[in-house]
Parts: C-alpha cells; structure tokens; sequence
C-alpha cells in the first residue's frame, strides 16, 4: 500500500494511537502467557516467551488494524527480527525494574512494555509499512540483496574458518593453553559460577557475597555482567562441564569475532579480499593477542573483539552507510566488555574517524550525537569501579614508569620473526618468553614489494588508520602505568590492527617487481636485521631465529614467484600456519605469567572437595611454597584451590582473585590478589576486635585451611577442632552450628535477634526484638562495599564498617524490636541504568532522523 505525503501524516498521527490500543490487547495476552510460565520459569526467561508468544497476534492485529496492510511472508519475517531490540531492551528493563527498583515481578512487565512503546512503535511501522518503490523493487529484494553479497560472505565465512581452525592449534598442542593464569584462576571459575546462578534465575549479577574480595562483579568490571554475549556463554561454560574445553570454545569465538571484524575492516576501507583475508587471519594468532589476550587476560580479548567491529560501523555511517544505532549496538557490546583498553580503543577511533571524516568535507554532527549515546553506557559498566576506589588497594590514580611490559621502538620494527621474544621486563624476568610482539611473519619482508605510489594516493581516505597507529605507537613507548592503564605492551593489539589495515590496502595494488636488485637489498637488509634482534634478545635461541629466517625466505620466495593475488593468499595464510605451529612447538605455554594447571573437570573437583562444603572456608596458604613439581603434576589441588576455583567446588571461600581488593580485609589477613595469606592471619582469625568477637566468628567461618609449609601443627581454638592432618594440610572445623544459619548475620550486640534471611546475594532481612535503647550492632559476613543501605520499619539507620571492613549496622534510638532491611547496589546505580537507556534512546532518535531524509 502507498500513501502520499499528506495521508502518511494523518496515519502517523493516528495510528500511534491505534498502535497503543492493539498494545492493550496485546499486554493481555502477554500477560496470561507470562504468569503461565512464571511459575515454572524465572521470571526474564518468562517475559521472553511470553513476548515472543505475544508477537504472532501482534503482528496480524498491527497489519490489519494499526497500519492497514496485507501480511506478508516478508514482513512476517521483518517484524520479528525489529522486535528482537525490544525484547532485549524490555526484558533489561524488567531485570532492573525487579532487581534494582524492587518492582514486583507481576507489574514489572507492564511497565516495562510502556517504557519502550515509542521504541516499539517506531520499529513495528518501519517494518510493516516500509516497503521498495516498484522501481526499485528488482534491485532491493532480499534475495538480490544476498546474491549481491554473496561474495563478501563467502569471503568472511572463510575467514572465520581459518580462524577456528588455527585456534585449535595451541589447544592441540597444550591443552589447557586458553585455561592459563588469569582465566584459571579468575575467569572460567567465575564464569561458571554465574553461569549456574542465571540458571537459578538471577540477574542482574552485580555481587557474590561469597566471593569476598573477588565478589563485587559491577566493580570488577571485567566480568561483563551486561554484555549479552558473555551471559549466553556463562550458561556454555556450565552446559560443557570442562573449564579448558569451555575456554576453547569461548575464546576460539572471540578470535573468530575479532577475525571477521578486521575482514570487513578492511573491506571497508578499500582493501581486496585476498589482502583483507591474510591480515584478518594473522591479526586473532599473532603475538599478543594470541599468548595474553587470548590464553590469560581473556576480558582484554573480549573487548578487543569488538574494536574492529566498531570501527567498520563508524565508518559506514560516516559514509551513509549505516544507521546509528548499529554503531551503538558495537560500542555498547566493546563497552559492557568491561575491558578499559577496550573502551580506551573506542574512543581513540572515534577520534580518529572525526578527523577523517572532517578532513573529507562531510559532516561530523552525527558522530559526534552517536558517540555521545555510547559514551553514556561509561558510567552502567565503569561508574562502580570508580567508586569502590576509597576502600579498595588498586584506586588507579598512578603515573610512573617502572619499566614493566614497556616495548622499545626496535621490539615494535621486529613484528614478523616467528622466534623473536623481545627483552621487555616481564614479571619477574628480563625478558619475555613468547613473542609478544609479533604481528605476522610476512608484514616486514613485504614492505620493498608494495606498490606504495599507490597506496599513498588513498592517504587521506586511510588517514584513521594513520592517526591511529601513530597514537597507539606513542603508548606503546610510554610509561608503566598512566591511570587504569598498565603495562603499554597491552597496547600493540591495537598498533597491529591500525597497521593491519595499512597493509591490507598497500598489499591490494598488488607487488611491484621493477628495480629488483634494489628491492632484493631492502629486503635482505630487513631480515638480516631482524634475525640480528632476535639473536641479541636471546642468543642461546639462535637454532630458531635461524628456523624462522630460512622458513620466511621460503615463503617469501614462493609469495613473489605468485603470479594472481590468490596465489598470493594462499601461500601467506599457509605462511601463517606454519608460523603458528613453530610458535607452539617453541613456546607451548607463556611462562611469563602465572601457571596453576588446576583440574578442569567440574564433577571432579566437586567431588574431591565434596567433605569440605557446608559453610564458609578460610585457606590459609601461599602458592610459592608449593613446589613447581607439585603443581604440573597436579597434585598441589587436592586440598588447596586459589583463584575462583573454590566457587567451582560449590565451596564458599576467603580465597578469590581479585583485581581491586578490599583494602581492611587485604591488611587484616594479609590476602592477595589471587588469595594468598600469610602464616600472622591464623593468630589474627581468633582476636577479638571492638565488636567484642573473634574474626572467625564475624566471618561465620565454618573451616580452616592451613598449609603445614607455613604452619605444621595449628593448635585449635576452644570451639574448633582439627577434622585432618593431611601431608600438606591440617584441617580445622567448627564444633556446633552457627546462629542464623539462612542469613549472613554473625554478631549482635545489645539485641535479640529472632531470625535472619539472606534475599539473594544483595539483600537481608532481620527480625528483632528487646533491643538496647541506644548503641545495639548487627555485624554481617558482609564486606561493607560502597552501596549498602538500611532500614528499620522503613526508616532508615546508621550503615558502617569494622575494622576489618565487615558490614556493621547501628539500630536506631528507641526501636525496641522491628524488622531490619539490609540491601546493596552500585552507587547512583538508578543514574547509570538511566542514563545507558537513554543512550539507547538517542542512538534510535538518530535513526529515525537518518531514515526519514532517505527512501525506503
């Protein structure tokens, strides 16, 4: 059906009004589908199903009464895909209704589907009603739009294959390589462990009470907790039961992501497909990404992911390509990442892209607007972390250089000698042990054999790419630590991507083969001086930089005898997996970090820890003391876990990782940051404090762990008694049970308490009666992480801390008995879920803008 101008307004004007009465009709049929499956489901998976059963009635009553039209199977396909951002937006908004706002689950639906209905509306109609001019109908069909495209799938399925398959290589080789120091201790635990909490419908997941210093997830940051992606592959981690074969998987994703996005990066940008190809096949396996990103700091790879994908968008719509909100859909997905390099990269690219897009005559209002919409999703995912810094040990504000993970100007020039571990200060060591610079084995060799005459003709259209490497160069030489960022050689993954693109569309005007003595001189000045580099970072590896010379002037050789440039490709990404391989055969794991080769598989290490689960665990132990031997074998864990591993066996513990720590506790006990203690934390466990209590007992401990390295033979407290005397632990239990055993209370003072609920991992209730007329406390095993609230009869009371940082509560003057209600969230976390929507809200405003001056 086509309208003119005039009866178009007068439908627009009408039919939100008809819209809104086909919603009423709707939200009742919502609504008995979803108090239908809320008694079996939680109440997220509910609202999604009944919305998705809703849509089917929605759809025939909005195409026959809102916007008069004829159902089609074109538009029955459109309308549920421009529904699939409003189930995700009002299913988010429910969660925070119920979960932030403390909106019932039966109201919250309602409220809800009001919130979004202008979204809804607009989205429905673009598509019912938006449908091709008869002229344009040929051309701007969906399938002659996918024929037409249909090469550039081609293209980056094959990429995405290539990918996958070389991230299996380290796997194969090493197969707990993606489940090494940080994602062994911190991550994959802490995956699975939120992966079984959504299972048991909770969200959003913001604290874990039982991870202790590790357990403020909003202020962590890291963990993603509003990323969309990370949920679906929490509930992976736990559907596949093995940590190392869940990080596989998960990671291999993430490289594949990244991957394609550096594919349609370069795409974008001019670049061919073969050249696009190679880079986007050598960038996810290269030095850095593959030894840190990938193996260890596995939130910088989930944010990094996204980077490229964010940069391609923001291009597009620089070109008209593409609409706002699917800018904000990439940088929100890069944000709730939770990585800082990660939104470090999105704002320096934005940057970048301005200034190209300035220097092109075009307009830059709209990415400025959209960039303004990402910028306030900072403060839902970053905003705690910044908060929580008065009480933590890491507050961030530091700039000085101690030299640490700082690449030189010559490390960054030897990017593509498969042996080369350059001499950068590691932790604990001199130099490193991988090759954390390298980007790809054929990007040096290649540079005398570009068509650079070309290539700088397309300066100013890759005048992003240019800004952004010589920015990132610039942080990669600069100091230790500046603010949340530490350690500049983090800092390359994005120099490499920047150079990647460079490259990709230098090597798309093909290789020039004239003067060749000239270029043969510059190339074999190149490699020599590379094999020079390496031999001097490590002179006793010299067989493999020879390795790596004579394979590289191989392939070198066969690259330029190639006479089509899919030749070409070929014999570089066959280059590249042989790279790979000598890279896994020399360096099977990075020693620079830490290794703990714990047990991966779950129903294993539940049911060797089986006998200490019950009540809360306090180890006290210290990995260095335990022998190299003892942890590759795997012995060390059959009675000592650090890290999140202890949330794995279902055991709630003191010991987690933390990147923030909580600083009363860190000095109480002397914990680390993977969660060490030292020997002085057993004696300071049975000292009382102003509350007049033990800290055992305010920590409502039910175990203690010891390690006979640091003591032999524990004397146990009155109430406690030693359970077992292993070879490398003494076990020490509880005698009796204690109070309260459904909440987290553990100290009252100048009060009676009749009964203590715990309401999730955020709330509390307590019940009490004959209290003193001033100066009665409730001490929980609560860490008193900024956010913490309280009410007495719904007044609200005094809420501090002990010394040792535990939750305290001081009853008001004069409330006798009553009912005490403790909750947590992030500070200003009412502002953050606000501001995040109307970022949204504003990215579909742009839109909408965008598509009103453009024919459908």
């Amino acid at each position: 059906m086509v309208w003119g101008d005039a009866a178009r307004s007068t439908l627009v004007g009408s039919g939100f009004v008809r819209f809104a009465a086909v919603g009423v009709a709707n939200t009742a049929v919502h609504c008995a589908a979803y108090l239908a499956s809320w008694v079996v489901l939680p109440y997220v998976v509910a609202h999604v199903v009944a919305t998705v059963t809703a849509m089917l009635c929605s759809y025939v009553l909005n195409c026959r009464f809102t916007f008069g039209v004829v159902p089609r199977a074109r538009t029955l396909l459109l309308y549920p895909l421009s529904n699939v951002p409003t189930i995700a937006l009002s299913a988010g908004v429910v969660a925070v209704l119920v979960g932030v706002f403390g909106v019932g689950p039966v109201v919250a639906p309602v409220l809800g589907g009001l919130l979004v209905l202008p979204v809804t509306f607009l989205l429905s109609k673009r598509a019912l009603t938006c449908a091709p001019t008869p002229a344009a109908a040929a051309s701007l069909t969906w399938r002659a739009r996918f024929h037409a495209r249909k090469p550039e799938i081609r293209a980056a399925v094959a990429v995405a294959a290539l990918v996958a398959v070389l991230a299996q290589i380290p796997a194969l080789v090493n197969p707990s390589f993606y489940f090494w120091d940080d994602s062994a201790a911190q991550f994959l635990p802490m995956w699975h462990r939120l992966g079984e909490r959504l299972l048991a419908g909770e969200w959003p997941l913001l604290l874990d009470a039982d991870a202790w210093m590790g357990g403020n997830l909003a202020a962590e940051a890291l963990f993603g907790v509003w990323n969309p992606l990370h949920l679906l592959d929490y509930l992976l981690v736990v559907a596949i039961g093995d940590l190392a074969v869940a990080a596989t998987a998960i990671k291999t994703q993430f490289l594949v992501v990244l991957g394609v996005g550096v594919h349609a990066l370069c795409r974008g940008y001019g670049a061919s497909r073969a050249a696009a190809s190679v880079l986007a096949t050598a960038l996810p396996v290269s030095g850095f990404v593959l030894y840190f990103q990938a193996s260890s700091w596995a939130a910088g790879l989930m944010g990094f992911a996204w980077v490229p994908w964010v940069w391609w968008s923001l291009r597009r719509m620089a070109d008209g390509r593409a609409a706002p909100w699917v800018v904000w859909v990439f940088c929100f997905l890069c944000v709730s990442a939770g990585d800082p390099y990660g939104v470090l990269a999105m704002c320096a690219i934005f940057g970048a892209v301005l200034v190209e897009t300035a220097l092109a005559g075009k307009p830059v209002a709209r990415l400025a607007g959209v960039g303004a919409a990402a910028a306030l999703t900072l403060p839902l995912v970053f905003l705690p972390l910044v908060m929580t810094g008065p009480v933590t040990w890491r507050s961030g504000l530091e700039l000085f250089n101690v030299g640490q993970l700082v690449p030189d100007i010559a490390d960054l020039l030897n990017a593509s000698m498969p042996g080369f571990a350059p001499q950068i200060l590691s932790f604990g060591s001199f130099r490193m042990t991988v090759p954390a610079t390298y980007l790809a084995w054929f990007v040096v060799p290649l540079l005398p054999w570009l068509n650079w005459r070309a290539a700088l003709a397309h300066r100013r259209r890759c005048c992003a790419a240019l800004v952004l490497a010589g920015f990132y160069a610039l942080l990669c030489l600069g100091p230790s630590n500046a603010w949340l960022f530490r350690w500049p050689l983090r800092h390359v993954a994005v120099l490499w991507l920047a150079v990647s693109v460079l490259f990709a569309v230098a090597l798309s005007h093909g290789l020039r083969t004239d003067r060749l003595r000239v270029r043969l001189t510059c190339t074999a000045a190149a490699l020599a001086g590379s094999a020079y580099l390496s031999f001097a970072a490590w002179p006793s590896q010299s067989l493999k930089h020879l390795a790596s010379l004579v394979v590289i002037c191989g392939l070198l050789v066969v690259v330029l005898a190639s006479r089509t440039s899919a030749s070409r490709a070929v014999v570089i990404h066959l280059g590249t997996a042989c790279a790979l391989v000598m890279q896994m055969w020399w360096f099977p794991a990075n020693r620079d970090v830490a290794t703990y080769n714990f047990p991966t598989d779950v129903d294993r290490v539940r049911a060797e820890f089986a006998d200490v689960r019950g009540g809360t665990l306090f180890q006290i132990a210290d990995r260095n003391a335990i022998s190299g031997e003892d942890v590759e074998s795997g012995r060390a864990w059959r009675r000592l876990l650090f890290g999140h591993m202890h949330a794995v066996a279902e055991v709630p513990s003191l010991v987690s990782y933390t990147g923030i720590g909580y600083e009363p506790l860190h000095r109480r006990l002397c914990l680390s940051y993977y969660g060490s203690a030292c020997a002085e934390a057993y004696r300071r466990l049975w000292k009382a404090d102003e509350t007049g209590a033990v800290l055992a007992d305010q920590l409502r401990l039910d175990r203690v762990v010891v390690q006979r390295k640091l003591i032999d033979d524990p004397e146990p407290p009155p109430g406690w008694q030693v359970s077992e005397r292993a070879p490398d632990v003494v076990v020490l239990r509880r005698q009796g049970s204690l109070p309260w055993r459904e909440g987290r209370l553990s100290v009252a003072h100048g009060v009676t308490v009749s009964g203590s609920v715990q309401d999730g991992q955020r709330a509390e209730t307590v019940r009490f009666r004959a209290a003193r007329s001033s100066g009665a406390e409730l001490v929980f095993a609560r860490l008193a992480w900024p956010g913490y609230s309280a009410t007495v009869d719904g007044v609200p009371t005094a809420v501090r801390s002990t010394s040792a940082g535990l939750l305290k509560v001081v009853l008001p003057r004069g409330a006798e008995a009553g009912t005490l209600r403790v909750t947590w969230q992030p500070p200003w976390f009412g502002l953050q879920a606000v501001l995040a929507a109307l970022g949204a809200a504003l990215a579909v405003v742009l839109s909408t803008r965008t598509r009103r001056a453009e024919p459908c």
